[in-house]
């Protein structure tokens, strides 16, 4: 969704600068292009763009939000912090489908059923939007993102919300899940995301999606949709099945790691899970990101398992058995709230290591307990 700096440099190395007094004339057409997928963390869920064309003024062009400068000064802490400015470019078309081409990415192209008075006044926004303070935002992944702004720019035309969400029986993250076919990607934004993202899909925010609702949105009865059509066929290889990229070999590792039944071993992960548990915590206080509010997967990688792996090297034995059933129970609220939840398949080996280790390790010492009696 969010385009490469790359491709705003070829933007705007192509933009043509429109007066705003501009009338476009009786021929000219609105379209909504609907970008394939792409391997890239930025390009996994596609991208949206509004293609405006005017053959007796020569206009043929491409506008698309969601662009930003890598340049930005504390560029990674202002990503996460989620104050990073974002802006609208607008570029030749046939740029905009080269780009597209050359990323072997397809390109639908939907027409949609709007009079003179609207194209021309959609296209001044859109003009007004590039030229002008308008053109930065602040990105928001759900509610402000390269889809949910043209989204609100063309339902802004047809003077109420027509173009709007028919997934509301859907989780957001549900709707999000299948875009992510690399499992460790998928896990790691599974696990970061919090409770924002299991709200109903109120919001259209991704391409496809909006693709599907200018289809099925009528006005009066008539079809918003004047046409749909591929512009650009792109052929994707088949992926062959990846085994280190797969939950079998997360499986595997924490299998080998339950199996040389070390006690550095041991710790060392319980280190890892609490830190990471602190992450998602402090990262919640940090960021502006709604997404990552609220995480219950704290209770999984919780970071009091810090305390308990330092106890257990301690080998304080009262403080183990506290610690450790605080946590164990903390798990299984987890596991409780984690039965509607979408991502359990992809965490379930975590949560079995975990009851496994913290109860092996409780156990152990209650029996040697009972042993002395």
């Amino acid at each position: 969704m969010i385009k490469k700096i790359l491709f705003l440099f070829l933007f705007l190395g192509t933009t043509t600068s429109f007066s705003q007094n501009i009338s476009l004339s009786e021929k000219a057409k609105v379209s909504i292009l609907t970008c394939g997928l792409g391997p890239e963390s930025y390009a996994m869920y596609g991208h949206t763009g509004i293609r405006i064309q005017d053959s007796i003024n020569a206009i043929d062009v491409v506008y698309n939000y969601g662009a930003f400068d890598f340049s930005t000064p504390n560029f990674i802490g202002r990503f996460v912090k989620g104050d990073l400015q974002y802006f609208v470019t607008n570029g030749s078309f046939i740029d905009f489908y080269y780009n597209y081409q050359a990323e072997n990415r397809e390109i639908i192209e939907q027409e949609l059923k709007l009079n003179p008075t609207q194209i021309n006044l959609l296209f001044q926004q859109l003009n007004h939007s590039v030229y002008s303070e308008e053109r930065f935002y602040t990105y928001k992944f759900i509610d402000r993102n390269c889809t949910t702004m043209v989204v609100d720019k063309i339902n802004g035309i047809l003077g109420k919300e027509y173009i709007k969400s028919d997934t509301s029986n859907q989780s957001y993250r549900e709707i999000l899940y299948p875009y992510m076919t690399d499992f460790y990607m998928k896990l790691g934004i599974q696990l970061i995301f919090g409770t924002k993202v299991d709200e109903p899909a109120t919001r259209l925010f991704l391409p496809y999606e909006f693709k599907e609702a200018i289809s099925y949105t009528k006005i009066n009865g008539d079809s918003i949709e004047k046409s749909n059509k591929t512009i650009l066929e792109v052929s994707k290889p088949e992926v062959p099945f990846n085994w280190l990229n797969s939950i079998y070999s997360l499986i595997t590792i924490l299998l080998v790691l339950v199996m040389i039944n070390k006690k550095w071993i041991t710790i060392s992960y319980f280190v890892f899970a609490g830190l990471l548990g602190l992450f998602f915590s402090l990262v919640g206080l940090y960021s502006l990101h709604e997404e990552v509010l609220w995480n219950y997967n704290i209770l999984l990688f919780n970071p009091l398992l810090l305390v308990f792996a330092w106890y257990v090297k301690k080998r304080i034995k009262e403080r183990i058995v506290l610690f450790g059933q605080i946590i164990l129970a903390m798990l299984l609220v987890y596991l409780a709230y984690m039965t509607t939840k979408i991502h359990l398949e992809i965490v379930w080996p975590f949560i079995a290591v975990h009851f496994y280790w913290i109860a092996k390790i409780v156990l152990k010492i209650k029996k040697s307990k009972l042993a002395r009696g």
